[in-house]
């Protein structure tokens, strides 16, 4: 496919906002870094929402949608990018995606952020909707100016037929002394062929790709991670959401393996209408370990709320047994859920930093009209081993002041943690305020809602404990349990 290019002017500088009370005596200054602007009467404004973010060195991109669709999509991805570790930011949105800004696409949604050092490229994937709110394309958006202006989007893999294609996500091979250093992956699914896992690479910085040779197998929610020798692994869900799995490469992409599975997911419906499912968080450290998150209730007693939980793996194909992150005790009625994990890759070993970012209710006995949203944010310096006390970041949210879905109230399927070149932590998140006039409710608001994406610095504090066991992979299955339905769309 050949790149078209062009220009996008980059003029809007973001300003900070102070923000609100924390646990453990800490305090993190929130930035405003994103806003909708789109004008379109066919969807919510002003909302943002499900952010992803990348950092190379002291650059960092954050992409999410704009002006959210009720059944699905948005009318554009805006972007923030910081050159300063995350200090300040410049903004603007993607260009000749949809017919909102000079594209051909009805809508847009599920923007994932990747860099790809060998080339020195910044893409932003997403996937093309039409009208009927299908799957039409996986397509990139490139930038080869650190991320200051972008070009017209890249076709990866277009559907044919009764394709639907749904949830991508990219990752590229940045170890300079990995065979496959500077290939590129995106995964996705197609929705209208049983959730089929579908992989694509690029060996020239996202202007090209080819299809992987894949198991036959439904999932949803797969993440790429490579790892140093340039394996790729691909932890994803089962198109049910009852099981965490994972597929590899060991060939740069050519084909990937059977899909076996890691652990069954028990994961408690999330109260208020909200928006959320257990779709794994994965990111790598710098030798290699991978890191994957998840909500899931196995803690507690009688699967009465959701915990956030981890397992690890060094080599890709075993792993840890599943471990809790010790945020509050599993006597209280604290509800976490859309965790975002993030993993310095300059830190490896017993001194690795993970750090999450999550959404969570302070009482999960709660309705739409009570439940209290809040964002979360814990870390640990010592590879997961233990873990500092949780920061309550942002002010209560009602669910109603976030836009709403056919899925539920949404802020996104996920959410984001990046460290940068200085090894802070930056999470990237939604904060939903009450519209500014036209009531309380942002699916009646629109277009004065007040949904805008976020960040902040991390904090440090004193640790608590947590173990891991390695265990044995079996064959991964898309069987659905009682309680939840397969093949469940995400646009």
């Amino acid at each position: 496919m050949h790149l078209r290019r062009a220009a996008l002017a980059v003029a809007l500088t973001a300003t900070a906002a102070l923000v609100l009370s924390l646990a453990a005596g800490a305090t993190i200054p929130v930035l405003k870094i994103g806003t909708d602007p789109f004008v379109n009467s066919t969807s919510q404004h002003k909302t943002v929402v499900e952010p992803d973010s990348f950092f190379f060195g002291s650059t960092g991109v954050a992409a999410a949608q704009s002006g959210r669709f009720f059944d699905g999509g948005s009318s554009g991805i805006v972007f923030a990018r910081s050159v300063d570790n995350g200090v300040s930011y410049s903004t603007g949105t993607l260009p000749g995606i949809t017919v909102f800004q000079g594209g051909t696409f009805a809508r847009v949604t599920d923007p994932s952020v990747a860099h790809d050092r060998a080339h020195g490229v910044w893409m932003v994937s997403s996937l093309g909707l039409d009208a009927s709110v299908t799957g039409t394309a996986v397509i990139v958006s490139r930038s080869t100016n650190g991320g200051l202006t972008w070009g017209n989007p890249v076709t990866v893999r277009s559907a044919t037929g009764t394709q639907d294609f749904d949830k991508n996500w990219t990752a590229c091979d940045n170890t300079t002394t990995s065979p496959f250093f500077g290939r590129c992956y995106t995964v996705w699914d197609d929705f209208g062929g049983g959730n089929q896992l579908m992989i694509s690479f690029s060996t020239d910085g996202g202007l090209t790709w080819t299809p992987s040779t894949t198991p036959n197998v439904g999932v949803i929610g797969g993440q790429p991670v490579v790892q140093p020798n340039g394996n790729v692994v691909v932890p994803l869900d089962n198109a049910s959401e009852t099981a965490l799995g994972f597929t590899r490469s060991t060939n740069g992409g050519v084909s990937f393996g059977t899909a076996f599975t890691i652990t069954s997911i028990t994961a408690k419906s999330d109260p208020g209408n909200i928006r959320s499912d257990p779709l794994p968080s994965a990111e790598i450290a710098g030798d290699g370990k991978i890191f994957v998150v998840w909500s899931d209730c196995r803690f507690r007693a009688n699967c009465s709320t959701n915990d956030l939980v981890f397992v690890t793996s060094l080599n890709g194909t075993t792993w840890s047994a599943v471990q809790r992150i010790p945020i509050d005790p599993t006597t209280s009625v604290v509800d976490h859920f859309i965790p975002g994990v993030g993993v310095d890759r300059n830190t490896s070993g017993s001194t690795t930093k993970v750090a999450v970012t999550y959404y969570f209710y302070p009482d999960v006995n709660c309705d739409i009209n009570t439940c209290s949203l809040h964002v979360g944010f814990i870390s640990s310096s010592d590879a997961g081993a233990t873990w500092n006390p949780f920061i309550d970041v942002v002010a209560p949210m009602a669910l109603k002041s976030a836009p709403d879905t056919s899925q539920g109230r949404m802020v996104g399927d996920y959410i984001s943690t990046s460290f940068n070149a200085s090894g802070q932590a930056r999470g990237y998140f939604i904060i939903a305020k009450p519209p500014t006039q036209g009531g309380t409710d942002c699916a009646i608001a629109t277009p004065n809602c007040d949904v805008t994406l976020n960040t902040f610095v991390n904090g440090q504090s004193s640790a608590r404990a947590a173990t891991a066991v390695a265990n044995d992979p079996v064959l991964f299955t898309a069987k659905p349990q009682p309680g939840r339905s397969a093949f469940k769309h995400k646009h």
